[in-house]
């Protein structure tokens, strides 16, 4: 094993799994496959599909009831699923704002940390590069950009919502 190699190998804590397994549930997702140093982890809303697909190593298996449309295919089993489609709108856009979303599934933050002031509020202006909330999944944060310059019209998420891939969360109006 190189030194790289090394450095790569992935140490998958309970925590790690049980962050999986909410998010799944969270998710529109069907079925998830993911190998990782040779653990297998297949989650499935259908109780019929572990059956269908019986993996040749030994995995942590779990039934989702809550989750919705979305399979994988054969093909796309031992990849984590792609995306689903971005979450339908519940309300329209403000007429002639530009809608930001989320660029992956996972928890919405309007602040760096607990109790700091938010990076953004309704009415104030941003340019394209102004961080506006953080998207957490797995310890691992993505920052969201505003990506247009102008002014914050709504925000569509509450802080520390979890929120799907696609899912709008602001709405700005160009300057």
């Amino acid at each position: 094993m190189t030194e790289n190699e090394k450095k790569m190998t992935a140490v998958v804590k309970s925590e790690d799994i049980e962050a999986l397994i909410e998010l799944f549930e969270a998710s529109d997702w069907d079925e998830m496959h993911l190998e990782i140093d040779g653990l297998e982890l297949f989650l499935s809303s259908d109780p019929q599909a572990r059956l269908q697909a019986e993996p040749q190593h030994p995995t942590v298996a779990h039934t989702a009831a809550s989750a919705h449309a979305h399979a994988t295919t054969p093909q796309g089993m031992g990849h984590l699923a792609p995306p689903p489609a971005p979450a339908k709108e519940v309300s329209s856009a403000p007429e002639g704002c530009v809608a930001v979303n989320a660029p992956n599934l996972g928890t919405f933050y309007r602040a760096p940390k607990p109790g700091a002031a938010s990076y953004v509020e309704l009415g104030q202006s941003v340019t394209a590069d102004t961080e506006i909330c953080l998207i957490e999944v797995m310890k691992l944060f993505t920052s969201v950009r505003a990506g247009t310059a102008g002014v914050i019209r709504e925000i569509c998420v509450d802080d520390a919502e979890m929120v799907e891939y696609g899912q709008t969360l602001f709405y700005i109006e160009p300057a």
